[in-house]
């Protein structure tokens, strides 16, 4: 039976949502629409959002619905920088890492090379956790022209957990305002938007089980940001266009599941990885060292470097046992780049190149796990035979 673990990239639509989210679809009325069938939808709309709103401890004000994170992490950067530079001219610096998503990464640079802003990288360790130290002296400095911050909560290769309200806790001071991806935390550790001191929050739903396309960015009441499409009015004027009822409940259904069994999901998880660890610690012969703080990390995901190994041959091996896993590599045309994440914790090309993350979801078992072990030794030998098939 194939095996699935490969839920950092989407984890599959849970039952009870498809079910729900297939009655939705069968209503009819758009939900600003004045009549009864619009205005049906546009409770089961307000309702989403209350749902949601109790899954990250946000008030329901504050939950913007959008079409997944990538819009989400857009809005944030982009509304935010534009926001601040509408009333101070000088704030031009976003900080941000360069371990960041690319939906981050990518928006930032945009805005470099587009609106005048001046990127500015958090050194990032070997155990992939941001230098708050060097942001807090940095802050000191050069407050008065830093626009916003922008720093995931947990990685999405790696699963390293960034402290997000020590980050906040810095910035507060000279009132900066912080964002956070929150798409590889949102049902994988405790989250609290209420407590965090965010400024706005990225969050979608096809990493907790529900259809891909429907996401929300959690701005507080007192964050002012631009948006990026006008029309409707919709989503507090933040974000126009028709509303996603369907996608809306969706989401909310799926979220709450996935927070309310999340204490035993973190117990089942913990045995999936340290079940991989210790199966790497007894062969040493496979050479492969887990990457990334093991004390501050998702424990659904277990990222691991194979020396001499490249990543892209090893999924191809293993996809063809009927083991999903991935990497952090982007391959085009057959052409694999080392991923930006080992790079900017400083790894170097060939070990960059070699990286396999295995992430588990709520319907993973210990026994995808033995199969993924099972492979592993034919699949990391055939590989290595491979060789690196990256271009220089």
């Amino acid at each position: 039976m194939p095996v699935y673990l490969d839920h950092a990239a989407t984890t599959p639509v849970r039952p009870e949502v498809i079910e729900l989210y297939a009655q939705e679809l069968a209503r009819i009325g758009n939900p600003s629409s004045v009549h009864t069938f619009g205005q049906s939808g546009r409770q089961v709309v307000e309702e989403a959002r209350e749902e949601i709103a109790r899954a990250v401890v946000a008030n329901r004000s504050e939950v913007i619905f959008t079409s997944g994170g990538t819009e989400a992490d857009n809005l944030a950067i982009k509304g935010l920088f534009w926001q601040r530079r509408k009333q101070e001219a000088g704030r031009n610096v976003i900080i941000s890492a360069l371990t960041e998503h690319h939906a981050v990464i990518d928006t930032i640079e945009w805005l470099e090379l587009n609106q005048g802003a001046q990127a500015v990288w958090v050194p990032v360790g070997r155990d992939g956790l941001v230098d708050k130290a060097w942001l807090s002296n940095y802050l000191a400095e050069n407050h008065e022209k830093v626009a916003l911050i922008t720093l995931m909560w947990v990685n999405n290769e790696t699963g390293v957990i960034t402290d997000i309200p020590g980050i906040t806790k810095i910035a507060k001071p000279y009132q900066i305002p912080v964002h956070s991806d929150a798409v590889a935390a949102l049902g994988h550790i405790p989250i609290t938007f209420a407590a965090s001191g965010l400024a706005a929050m990225s969050i979608t739903g096809h990493k907790v089980g529900s259809p891909v396309g429907v996401g929300a960015l959690i701005v507080s009441r007192d964050t002012k940001i631009e948006s990026l499409q006008h029309g409707g009015g919709q989503e507090r004027a933040i974000r126009a266009g028709t509303m996603n009822a369907a996608g809306a409940l969706a989401f909310a259904r799926a979220s709450t599941m996935s927070v309310r069994e999340l204490v035993p999901m973190l117990n089942e998880w913990s045995v999936m990885k340290r079940a991989i660890i210790d199966f790497l610690n007894k062969h040493p012969e496979l050479k492969g060292s887990v990457t990334g703080s093991l004390e501050s990390r998702s424990p659904n995901n277990v990222h691991v470097v194979f020396e001499g190994c490249a990543g892209d041959s090893l999924l191809y091996v293993m996809d063809s046992a009927g083991v999903a896993v991935s990497n952090g590599s982007a391959c085009t045309a057959g052409v694999t780049s080392a991923s930006h994440v080992l790079l900017a914790m400083g790894y170097d090309e060939e070990h960059a190149s070699g990286g396999v993350r295995i992430t588990f979801g709520y319907n993973s078992r210990l026994s995808d796990v033995e199969a993924f072990l099972e492979v592993l030794p034919r699949a990391v030998e055939s590989a290595r035979k491979a060789g690196f098939t990256h271009a220089g």
